[in-house]
């Protein structure tokens, strides 16, 4: 199968969902699962290659009707609980 592409979105791509990306990529690790994780922006991430869109919900239902891949809403960024737990059941629902 192949491995699992993530992108992290955010407003411009470069602030939040970098940690986001990284977030996801650590999990991964600890959980000796692989995925390929990038981030983008919110008005381009819809045309970018990816299997799962990860984005705050604040943004979220500005792709929603666009996105052709699974969009994961996240609260809070930074709440590891959250993160760990999304990102593993989208990667075992892929496995």
């Amino acid at each position: 199968m192949a491995v699992p592409r993530i992108q992290t979105v955010c407003g411009f791509g470069c602030g939040s969902s970098l940690m986001l990306r990284m977030n996801i990529e650590k999990i991964a690790r600890e959980h000796n699962l692989q995925v390929e994780a990038f981030c983008g922006d919110v008005a381009s991430c819809c045309a970018n290659d990816c299997d799962a869109i990860f984005i705050s919900k604040e943004l979220g239902d500005r792709i929603k009707d666009r996105a052709k891949v699974p969009v994961i809403e996240l609260d809070n960024f930074m709440d590891k609980a959250e993160v760990e737990k999304k990102t593993l059941d989208y990667l075992e629902s892929v496995q």
